[in-house]
């Protein structure tokens, strides 16, 4: 079983160019924060967003929260100023747009290596058919270590209609998922456009969660605490896991291979599951009281 990767329920999206919205941010009780310079920020502002997303960086204040650059496409006229400036300022991670071939993740990484920053992770949006056909040696690539998937470019680009089921988005995000699985890198579910709609964001995060996403990207504050809940192991949950992980742990001390919880059959790979659970737990719990250590 591969260790456990930080907690990642929520990841929030905030313009590079909005003071508020960044001061807004230190306070927020999001795992990620995904420092946005490309869609959310207009051509004419671009040199501009890059200035105050520095600042705002350099004056810190975000505690635990995983910092994520996003920057321009490296095919854009600000890619490159972008991703020279941000590596130099080493946040946790720098955010791909539009990520289709290798070579765009090793500029990146050639990047981050010429500024010292090799601990700053690489991730990619997962947003074209051609980067969602190469996902597998995408995840592979050297320094890459999240995929977030970009679901409204996707679906502009497939032309396909969004429904509540994400039907027409499903062989991309399973395909992402088993990409990202056989790689051992982190995978986030893209946004729900209806931010006032709760319901279906809950749906839309449950389904993320069985499908096995790590966490959700949101597009405004409101949608933080159910992203949280969700992507969190419920109490049954982390009960039923410690209870198979000492059944089995009883079973094997009486020479059995294995044990039996609510009527059901437990093996190796039920406990690593529920060990897997348990840390994630552990982490998310880690993760709070670093937060609320912050907070005081």
């Amino acid at each position: 079983m591969a260790t456990p990767h930080r907690p990642v329920r929520s990841v929030l999206y905030i313009p590079g160019a909005k003071d508020r919205a960044l001061h807004k941010a230190r306070s927020l009780p999001v795992d990620a924060i995904i420092f946005d310079l490309e869609d959310a920020v207009a051509p004419a502002e671009k040199a501009n967003a890059r200035a105050i997303l520095s600042a705002a960086l350099a004056e810190g204040g975000y505690g635990a929260r995983m910092k994520i650059v996003r920057i321009n496409g490296l095919d854009t006229p600000w890619g490159a100023e972008d991703l020279g400036h941000f590596a130099a300022a080493k946040p946790d991670a720098i955010l791909i747009p539009k990520v289709e071939t290798v070579a765009q993740v090793a500029q990146v990484a050639d990047a981050l290596a010429a500024a010292g920053a090799r601990d700053t992770e690489i991730w990619a949006m997962m947003e074209t058919p051609a980067g969602i056909l190469n996902a597998n040696a995408l995840a592979h690539a050297p320094g890459l270590t999240g995929f977030v998937l970009g679901t409204n470019d996707l679906a502009k680009e497939l032309g396909c209609r969004f429904r509540a089921d994400r039907l027409p988005m499903q062989v991309a995000l399973q395909t992402c998922m088993l990409a990202a699985r056989a790689a051992g890198i982190v995978c986030v579910d893209g946004v729900y456009n209806a931010f006032k709609d709760t319901d279906g964001l809950r749906a839309e995060c449950e389904q993320g969660r069985d499908l096995g996403m790590d966490g959700k990207t949101l597009i405004h504050p409101a949608q933080v605490d159910i992203a949280n809940e969700v992507f969190a192991p419920g109490t049954e949950e982390i009960d039923l896991a410690r209870r198979q992980i000492e059944a089995f742990k009883v079973a094997e001390a009486a020479g059995e291979g294995v044990a039996v919880v609510d009527g059901k059959i437990v093996e190796n790979l039920h406990v690593a599951t529920a060990t897997a659970l348990l840390a994630k737990a552990d982490a998310i719990s880690a993760l709070a009281e670093l937060t609320d250590s912050e907070a005081s």
